[in-house]
């Protein structure tokens, strides 16, 4: 896997990848395989699971460069969504595997403001139980803080006062975490349990976002 994405960057165009499109349909095809093992592994230890096929679950590899024109015409890395609801407001389980980083993410990445409100809500009403979850110490050791750029309200938000218990979750616009991972661990024969454990980790966390977010 890394050693085609290594070669596609330095050869970032069309006519190559035409050229190795079965070396592209061979990776692409192992890394739905590997996700199907993972989402029957998944369904064992969520009973509120949305089990997602590999095909469904993996992203495409070209940009959008409608939207985007100055990108690369191929990304850098294969990324994945799983426990994906039909409804479009669930916080996916996302991994990510390129020759620039290697993550495992969950939650909710700057959502629309209808989602963010709802979360906002949530929060307001019991911020404790999030608190709690995301303060526990397993859960630290395995994600750190929540992710942030840099793009937290500076004052409340329309219709908190600046004084609430939880100002410092209400003025965010992303909730979400990041666990790091290293292409060695990515090839070990553990990943699929590694993923598991952390899918599992962060499970309460995703649970609290998508009740917020659905009920």
């Amino acid at each position: 896997m890394f050693s085609f994405l290594r070669e596609l960057q330095e050869n970032n165009n069309k006519d190559w990848m035409d050229e190795h499109r079965s070396e592209y349909h061979e990776v692409r095809d192992w890394y739905i395989s590997w996700l199907n093992e993972l989402d029957a592994e998944l369904e064992k230890v969520d009973p509120d699971y949305h089990s997602t096929t590999g095909k469904r679950a993996i992203n495409r590899i070209n940009n959008n460069l409608l939207y985007h024109p100055n990108k690369p015409v191929y990304k850098d890395h294969f990324g994945a969504g799983l426990d994906l609801s039909n409804h479009g407001k669930q916080g996916d389980f996302y991994i990510h595997l390129g020759t620039n980083g290697c993550f495992i993410a969950g939650g909710f990445y700057k959502p629309k403001k209808e989602v963010l409100d709802s979360i906002r809500d949530a929060i307001d009403y019991n911020g404790k139980e999030l608190k709690k979850i995301i303060d526990k110490k397993s859960f630290k050791d395995t994600f750190g803080e929540l992710i942030d750029d840099g793009d937290s309200l500076k004052t409340s938000p329309k219709g908190y006062s600046n004084n609430h218990e939880h100002i410092d979750l209400l003025n965010r616009k992303t909730f979400a975490v990041q666990h790091e991972i290293t292409q060695r661990e990515v090839m070990r024969e553990d990943f699929k349990s590694k993923c598991v454990e952390i899918y599992k980790e962060m499970l309460p966390f995703r649970k609290y976002l998508n009740k917020a977010v659905t009920v």
